[in-house]
């Protein structure tokens, strides 16, 4: 009983954090604006406890994604189309990619800061290889693509959070027209073609 009150104060930390952290990435003007010590502040906690219960910077950025991705893996797991694993996979291409350029829109600032912040490779991040695991295995059943990882990768690159931000920031490309672009850019590259021709150098 005595352990209920601490973890209690730990969910309710967790929760004021977040929110805080998705109220400053809303409201800042650059993703650097958003630092620690802010999240801290505007939570009302401890840069202890912040640090306590993430980690550090990338572990509340992975946590603060991971919340607003939450709906989307429920429906992908096991939601109706077309998301959901009975869609036909041409279908479902489309809905995934147009899932992960919305959450990129909705989140432009968080999604530049996960994308941005890692030392390491951005492909080798979990919430890039997550997505592209599960758009090679819808891919593998669309029997016109020959590379399917390949494919996943170069669809995926189409929804990168900077290039979100250069259409939106820098072109002024409406999020509708962002939508139906992509969505025609994946339709045509999923539509059948000739057979390529083998050369010398293959």
């Amino acid at each position: 009983m005595p352990e209920r009150k601490p973890r209690k104060d730990a969910a309710r930390n967790r929760e004021a954090v977040l929110a805080a952290a998705d109220a400053l990435f809303t409201r800042c003007g650059s993703p650097e604006d958003v630092t620690m010590a802010g999240v801290a502040a505007a939570a009302g906690v401890g840069k202890g406890t912040l640090f306590r219960a993430f980690g550090d910077r990338a572990g509340l950025l992975r946590a603060l994604y991971e919340a607003r991705l939450e709906p989307i893996r429920e429906a992908v797991e096991a939601g109706p189309p077309p998301l959901g694993p009975a869609t036909p996979p041409h279908e479902r291409v489309l809905a995934l990619l147009d899932a992960v350029l919305c959450l990129k829109l909705d989140n432009r600032r968080l999604a530049l800061a996960l994308e941005e912040g890692g030392s390491s490779s951005p492909y080798r991040a979990e919430h890039y290889e997550r997505w592209h695991r599960l758009l090679q295995g819808v891919l593998e059943q669309i029997s016109d693509v020959a590379d399917s990882g390949f494919t996943a990768h170069a669809l995926l690159a189409a929804t990168r959070a900077d290039l979100v931000e250069h259409l939106t920031e820098g072109e002024r490309v409406p999020r509708e027209r962002m939508r139906a672009q992509l969505a025609d850019f994946a339709a045509r590259v999923l539509a059948p073609g000739p057979p390529r021709e083998s050369s010398a150098g293959d």
